[in-house]
């Protein structure tokens, strides 16, 4: 089996088996083994930008829900805020739901291999 790449690929082949410390040839093999076992299901570019922003967005928004809890009580989230403040607290938990829910739909489209 023979794999062909132009510049560009080949660099982005380059540096990924680089980081993890292999020849590129060994990195594509490895990567060719886990698309026929299906332990790694190709996405769309597409597909994957739209991943990448909603992990993004995920993190920033449970940086935001950590930040509001470090201002109250352990025990009860929200309690000690202004009432402004535990809305602002509520709608971020709220995000986080949707950008996870969001997630996983982006997800479940990809087609099974059959």
């Amino acid at each position: 089996m023979s794999l062909s790449f132009n510049e560009t690929e080949l660099e982005v082949v380059r540096l990924a088996a680089g980081r993890e410390g292999m020849s590129p040839a060994s990195w594509a093999g490895r990567q060719v083994m886990a698309v026929a076992q299906e332990v790694l299901v190709p996405v769309s570019r597409d597909a994957g930008d739209v991943l990448r922003e909603l992990v993004q967005a995920r993190v920033h928004l449970r940086e935001t829900v950590a930040a509001l809890r470090a201002l109250t009580p352990a025990e009860t989230p929200g309690a000690g805020l202004p009432e402004a403040a535990a809305r602002v607290l509520e709608e971020a938990l709220g995000a986080v739901a949707r950008v996870d829910a969001a997630t996983c739909a982006v997800m479940r489209e990809r087609r099974p291999r059959s």
